[in-house]
């Protein structure tokens, strides 16, 4: 059976992906792993992409047709956008450690992070409800999800104008850091915006049988902008494009910046920043 244009999609993902999953890997491990969320959570949202990619195109040659595969599919396309937030998130959170290795305002992001973790869940419950009697209450989860999602984002926009104000207390290269994770919101905020339309887009969300998704009571308005249902041209650019431009700049940034040379430079700098001056 060939693949409809959502699966050519779906395999152009993973074709995409799997190369940079390769340098992902690398740049986590560079950083330590598990002490390095930020680095960690580009690797889990790659994952992601993979795996959906991988279970949506199975859903589609696979027959009769197993109505896990599309759930389980379609529940990390809509949900990818969770850890790439949380992602810059947590390089953000880079960008305020200082020579001790400490961040700064660690209760703030660990707040902004159980905001992002809550909405991923609403989204996924509210993707996985597939009875017919519980569908209201699943499309306000999934609303109320990406809503939280749209306010991460906010969010992140001002921790970014807060750390451009204090620029002159970051080391080297967290500022360069700060300056890839600014170049990336742009490409952030058209993927949050298609998050938004294509979720106000219906109000149910229903797997079908068949090879797609089936929406009723669609918004006129906004039914070329659901992921799964409206035009494949607006989903490339809006979502494919845009979460592909800011997984490239935080890949390049990962591993052209030394960041580790920051604590270098502050034992031998004369006037090292967040030392005393006398």
């Amino acid at each position: 059976m060939s693949l409809d244009t959502q699966g050519i999609l779906s395999a152009v993902v993973i074709a995409i992906y799997v190369p940079v999953l390769f340098f992902a890997f690398r740049i986590s491990y560079k950083y330590g792993g598990l002490r390095e969320m930020g680095w960690l959570l580009l690797c889990l949202f790659i994952l992601i992409r993979i795996v959906g990619g991988a279970l949506l195109v199975a859903a589609e040659l696979i027959r009769p047709a197993v109505t896990g595969l599309y759930i389980g599919g379609y529940a990390l396309e809509a949900s990818g956008l969770s850890p790439l937030l949380l992602c810059t998130l947590g390089l953000l959170e880079m960008t305020t450690q200082g020579p001790d290795g400490e961040g700064k305002r660690g209760l703030a992001f660990r707040m902004l992070h159980l905001l992002g973790t809550g909405a991923l869940v609403l989204t996924i419950i509210g993707i996985s409800t597939t009875s017919s009697s519980s569908q209201s209450t699943a499309n306000t989860e999934r609303r109320i999800g990406v809503l939280l999602f749209a306010a991460l984002y906010l969010a992140l926009v001002a921790i970014v104008v807060v750390q451009w104000t204090r620029r002159g207390q970051l080391m080297k290269y967290r500022k360069q850091l700060l300056l890839a994770i600014s170049a990336a919101l742009p490409f952030l905020a058209v993927r949050a915006l298609y998050s938004v339309l294509s979720t106000f887009s219906s109000s149910t969300f229903i797997t079908s049988s068949t090879s797609s998704t089936s929406t009723s009571n669609s918004d006129n308005d906004l039914a070329k902008f659901n992921m799964f249902t409206g035009e494949w041209q607006i989903y490339l650019v809006m979502e494919i494009l845009m979460e592909y431009a800011v997984v490239i700049i935080y890949t390049v940034a990962g591993t052209l910046l030394p960041l580790n040379q920051d604590y270098k430079l502050q034992e031998s700098d004369e006037y090292p920043l967040y030392r005393p001056q006398y």
